[in-house]
């Protein structure tokens, strides 16, 4: 019998339709978005990120529990003809690093994979991505994604995970991020990166050209350019960091308790700088203070501002927060971007998915 050949799809892709859980302020959506991938619906249950969500994705945002979305809520949204996408990133805070060691640690959030899982059974997609941190496929928690995969797999869906290492794809910080991406249709994977070491987009390229700020300040013609004000002890702290350093490098009547001590000498990039020439480091909630890692800017005395934090997320300049910018604490601004999938990464798997479909029989 002659083998059955297909040929790369030319031409008008088929709509792709998106339906995005726990999808916080948007960066997932928006980066599927930007690549025509057409979003319908993101649920969450934050219920202040419904105006960031809305207005950047231009769909509906829906507050609501996961534990409580079920089929109708999601089916009647996607087209009868459409490519029928399904993500979602389940808030990383159990899968990290500091769960393990949290002994009040909220057990209920394990199950918020187990309801992504649930929702694929009973929403039946064509294809499901899934973002999460990489200790997800850690022995400890290997068979939480392990549970997910076999419900995928008992669904007929193809299924390709890997970790990520941002700077590959252009993303501006040394975030590792693992991507799950699953099709009924064939073998589907990541794109190829995009960057290597020698052209990884730096610290200075993404925010060298913004205005220079003091601590506490903002800035007149961008209102989240503004930045945390300092005591006068830290000021002195960063005053005492040099280029790329950290607190190790100060005068010892500058430390902190915790750094006297044999655990605290481990968390070398506390209250460090960043440097010019390299990615800066994995933005997180509190990436707007200079005591929660290395968030001091290279040269100016200050923590990050808000927005050089969206723009390492690779948020555009564009991209609406809130309604009154002004009137927004530094707190929750942080909140929203360190949680955020970066838009970027968003991209690359829109692109990654076009490519899929382009390449197998429908």
């Amino acid at each position: 019998m002659q083998k059955e050949t297909h040929h790369k799809r030319r031409g008008r892709l088929p709509s792709i339709e998106v339906v995005d859980l726990f999808c916080g302020i948007g960066g997932l959506s928006y980066g599927m978005k930007s690549k025509g991938l057409k979003i319908l619906e993101g649920f969450d249950l934050d219920a202040t990120c419904k105006y960031a969500y809305e207005i950047n994705n231009e769909a509906k945002f829906q507050y609501k529990d996961i534990r409580t979305v079920t089929k109708k809520d999601i089916l009647p949204f996607y087209s009868k003809k459409a490519i029928k996408v399904l993500a979602g990133c389940a808030p990383c805070q159990p899968f990290s690093s500091y769960a393990f060691k949290n002994k009040n640690k909220d057990e209920k959030k394990y199950s918020l994979l187990d309801e992504f899982g649930r929702l694929v059974k009973e929403v039946h997609p064509d294809i499901v991505t899934m973002e999460n941190v990489p200790a997800i496929a850690s022995f400890k928690l290997r068979s939480v994604l392990a549970d997910f995969i076999k419900v995928l797999e008992e669904e007929k869906f193809h299924v390709k995970y890997q970790v990520v290492y941002c700077p590959d794809y252009g993303i501006p910080q040394t975030r590792k991020r693992l991507v799950l991406l699953a099709s009924r249709f064939g073998n589907i994977s990541l794109i190829p990166p995009t960057h290597t070491k020698a052209n990884y987009v730096t610290v200075r390229d993404t925010i060298g050209d913004l205005p220079s700020l003091e601590a506490g300040h903002t800035c007149s013609t961008d209102p989240l350019h503004r930045c945390r004000a300092l005591t006068p002890l830290n000021m002195r702290r960063i005053k005492d960091t040099p280029y790329g350093g950290s607190w190790k490098d100060w005068p010892e009547d500058l430390w902190l308790n915790c750094h006297k001590k044999k655990g605290g000498k481990s968390f070398g990039s506390v209250y460090g700088r960043m440097v010019w020439e390299k990615p800066a480091p994995t933005m997180t909630t509190l990436c707007t203070g200079i005591g929660n890692g290395r968030f001091g800017h290279p040269k100016q005395d200050r923590a990050i501002s808000a927005r050089e934090a969206a723009l390492f997320q690779t948020f555009p300049v564009t991209y609406k927060f809130f309604p009154n910018e002004k009137d927004v604490s530094l707190t929750k601004a942080s909140r929203y971007i360190g949680n955020a999938v970066p838009p970027k990464l968003g991209e690359v798997i829109a692109e990654s998915i076009k490519q899929h479909i382009r390449n197998v029989p429908l």
